[in-house]
């Protein structure tokens, strides 16, 4: 009997957004071990021309996009016979953003990172978004930019791709709520003394992941699980009093979903950003890349206690934003963004992060406070944006007035 020949898939398209970052190298260290799945078609960064341009050399991508003021004539010298595409500029990309593709992984960080989910979205297209900070900011417009356009969003941050890998849409009646773990970051078992007195290196020593700047020290301070609540309440249409938060040192369980028969389905998994990369990859499938499994043996333990809000009072704070709605997830977002850049340049100490924030909540401008007690979805992109750029230009002064 004659065997018919196996039938031909096509490679998916891939882009990667922050292709140099902990996101974009991640899942361009999985693209590699699968050459004839994938074909990359963008690489996109923002400043950082020569890992961009050995990315290119390597991946062969048909475009490369700069986005930063700096690196494009760099890029053009080094990839002047590769038959590559060179753009710079944030309008560049957005452009390219409409051609035909199969997946864009965004891993741009910062609010940065919205108006390429947006334009994706706007073409019918799947982004897979590992950049909290838009869902955060405008979670709305996505939402319903998404539900408009019939475009997809594939969670990507590993605790919302632990909850959507569990998550049971024939049963989604039956969901109590959802449980997201903490590591606890760098200063689970710290002094309130110790981490007032935090340098940038310890708070970027995170225990288990290894992560960009940005989001060690939202680790560290605990706002990265406050940036995450909100995130679960936008992708999952959940209120905030149903999603849950639980330490877990071990980062083994990543997201939990509690449902209304008593039973608690988990997703488990090692501190590696490449296996919920690997399920927005392959989805609806799963890319069998893992050559090892969690051996729980060796583990032997699990542990889990509850937050301690008197020495991490950032998740209390998120909370409060997305209970107050508008404007104020985008302000506190903002707040957040400056005030962790002025940690890492050591322009001001650790719990200064949180009093900034503390700050934009307690003295947001009156168009914000008018625009707090609107519906979200009457809140324009032109106005989170504007909010945005005040909201850090505000507490930049503030921060400087306190030095």
């Amino acid at each position: 009997m004659t065997q018919r020949p196996a039938k031909m898939v096509p490679a998916k398209i891939i882009n990667v957004l922050g292709a140099t970052g902990s996101i974009g190298m991640s899942s361009l260290d999985l693209i590699a071990k699968y050459p004839d799945q994938f074909s990359v078609q963008i690489l996109a960064a923002h400043n950082n021309a020569d890992a961009l341009a050995d990315l290119a050399e390597r991946f062969k991508p048909a475009h490369v996009v700069i986005t930063g003021a700096d690196g494009y004539e760099q890029l053009k010298s080094r990839l002047a016979d590769s038959g590559v595409v060179i753009h710079q500029g944030m309008d560049a990309l957005l452009d390219l953003l409409m051609l035909d593709c199969d997946l864009t992984i965004n891993g741009i960080s910062g609010v940065a990172g919205l108006l390429p989910s947006l334009k994706v979205l706007e073409q019918g297209g799947t982004c897979a978004i590992a950049n909290k900070e838009s869902l955060v900011a405008a979670g709305a417009i996505l939402m319903d930019t998404c539900r408009k356009y019939g475009g997809t969003i594939l969670p990507t941050d590993s605790e919302h791709n632990a909850i959507f890998q569990v998550w049971s849409k024939p049963h989604h009646h039956a969901i109590k709520d959802i449980t997201l773990t903490a590591s606890g970051g760098p200063f689970l078992h710290a002094t309130k003394a110790e981490i007032a007195a935090a340098t940038v290196g310890q708070a970027l020593r995170h225990p288990n992941w290894q992560m960009g700047r940005k989001i060690s020290i939202d680790s560290a301070t605990m706002m990265n699980k406050g940036l995450e609540v909100i995130e679960a309440c936008v992708l999952f249409d959940l209120p905030e009093h149903k999603v849950n938060v639980v330490v877990h040192p071990q980062s083994i369980i990543h997201g939990l979903v509690n449902y209304a028969d008593g039973s608690m389905l988990a997703q488990l998994g090692p501190a590696d950003m490449r296996v919920p990369l690997s399920y927005v990859l392959a989805w609806p499938d799963r890319l069998p890349w893992a050559e090892q499994s969690i051996d729980l043996t060796a583990i032997g333990a699990l542990d889990f206690m509850g937050l301690d809000h008197e020495r991490f009072p950032a998740v209390g704070l998120a909370r409060q934003a997305w209970n107050m709605g508008g404007l104020a997830p985008a302000i506190l977002n903002a707040a957040n963004e400056v005030a962790v850049a002025a940690f890492l340049d050591q322009k001001i100490g650790f719990t200064d992060i949180i009093a900034a924030i503390d700050h934009a909540l307690s003295d947001m401008p009156k168009v914000a406070m008018v625009s707090t007690a609107s519906a979200l979805s009457d809140i324009s992109l032109d106005h989170i944006l504007a909010t945005d750029l005040e909201t850090k230009i505000r507490i930049s002064s503030w921060l400087e007035e306190r030095r």
